[in-house]
């Protein structure tokens, strides 16, 4: 076997092993973007815990092909960079689209599709995923929300104690 074989079929396993450990996958078209705005773009990518890399599009069709994902040959095809969201299901889609909207959607970059526990998402779902709270503030609001009633219950009591005592 040629070494150059070898070396895709290693690819397309590291590919594949990301797409079992990712949370969700954004595919992005991008053309001319400046190389400041791609290394601004992978910073956001990494501090949001975001793997980010261009790879070759019949590699990632086969890693695809090899785990029983279909639905995204349409869109691999033209430069394509493709966001991993290891920790966060929404990172990906909001990093590409707080991009976007910061350069006024000029089709430097748009979103092809995205994946999702292994549900092929369009551009609009993907949009929509991007609009939603992170995990951090959705965890947030369930504490808060769980932590409510129980606050309005000790006050309730407080001011029930002070009532009775003649505190007023």
């Amino acid at each position: 076997m040629s070494k150059n074989l070898e070396a895709k079929k290693v690819v397309v396993s590291e590919i594949s092993e990301k797409l079992k450990n990712c949370q969700s996958m954004v595919v992005v078209h991008f053309n001319g973007i400046t190389v400041e705005e791609v290394t601004e773009l992978r910073n956001q990518f990494r501090a949001a815990g975001v793997e980010y890399c261009v790879l070759k599009n019949t590699l990632v069709r086969r890693a695809l092909d090899d785990m029983g994902i279909t639905g995204l040959d349409h869109t691999l095809s033209g430069p394509s960079a493709y966001a991993f969201g290891m920790n966060d299901p929404v990172s990906p889609a909001k990093v590409v689209y707080d991009f976007i909207n910061k350069n006024k959607d000029d089709g430097r970059l748009s979103v092809k599709a995205g994946l999702m526990d292994g549900q092929v998402l369009d551009a609009k779902q993907v949009k929509a995923l991007s609009e939603l709270p992170s995990k951090e503030v959705l965890l947030s609001r369930l504490v808060g929300s769980l932590q409510a009633p129980v606050a309005k219950l000790v006050y309730f009591l407080e001011a029930l104690r002070k009532q009775q005592a003649g505190e007023e």
